[in-house]
């Protein structure tokens, strides 16, 4: 019977909010078996934009016991399958600095305010372009606990990292055999984070290429011929280092 009672009752529901005039829809997701608010995590979707994998992750991360809401950073909920549509989208969005944040810190006030959240307790994770969009956060400054970043591009977008800036403890999940984001990269981001006194782990999957945690992009690297490819091992192991990670943020 305890079993039965503290099963977990997973809900998720489509939020429409606003940022600078944009319509926004993102998805939020909690345990309804769950008492009391807990710390929540904001998830940024990949360059293709708003959709059923990056709820999906809100959903996983929603059984692991956070409030989770998947964000929309190019308005209306648009996706898309074709790479330049999606470059088009990710320049509207991040083109200009002001209305990257904007459209961040509108998905924190609404993850906030539900009341499943603990608004003190925030953190966010970013897949691909998430992973770029979280780093530039914690880049400048946004009061967060901790950001995550799988297999997402480490060139600041500006200035890079300022000595006692970024209050965000920092976590990178990388694929070793991205040729997106390269070893030359990869060092620059390091020398970055150590010069800015950053609290930095670095965690590279041998073999592992863009997009590894993702099980559709072997088909659509194949497809488009970009160099996507989903590794199982990785995708598992890089979800076991964030599980680590958020309870090192959040123990006590």
């Amino acid at each position: 019977m305890n079993e039965i009672a503290n099963a977990p009752d997973i809900r998720g529901e489509a939020v429409s909010y606003q940022a600078g005039g944009t319509r926004l829809e993102g998805y939020l997701a909690w345990d309804a078996s769950k008492t009391g608010p807990r710390p929540g995590i904001i998830v940024v979707h990949e360059w293709w934009g708003h959709n059923e994998y990056v709820r999906r992750r809100a959903r996983m991360l929603a059984e692991l016991g956070y409030a989770a809401f998947a964000l929309d950073m190019y308005g209306d909920g648009k996706n898309t399958q074709r790479p330049e549509e999606a470059q088009k989208l990710l320049m509207a969005a991040v083109g200009d600095p002001a209305v990257a944040e904007q459209r961040f810190f509108a998905a924190c006030e609404v993850l906030k305010k539900h009341p499943a959240t603990d608004p003190s307790k925030i953190a966010a994770i970013g897949y691909c372009f998430g992973g770029a969009v979280v780093l530039q956060m914690a880049r400048r400054g946004a009061d967060l606990a901790g950001v995550a970043s799988f297999h997402g591009t480490l060139s600041p977008q500006g200035p890079p990292a300022q000595p006692g800036a970024v209050k965000a403890k920092v976590l990178v999940l990388h694929g070793a055999a991205d040729p997106l984001v390269p070893a030359e990269q990869l060092a620059a981001f390091e020398k970055e984070m150590e010069a800015a006194g950053v609290d930095c782990s670095v965690i590279e999957y041998p073999g592992a290429t863009h997009a590894f945690t993702n099980p559709e992009a072997t088909e659509r690297g194949q497809k488009l011929k970009m160099p996507l490819a989903y590794d199982k091992s990785a995708d598992e192991q890089s979800w076991a280092e964030l599980r680590k990670f958020l309870q090192g943020l959040f123990a006590g």
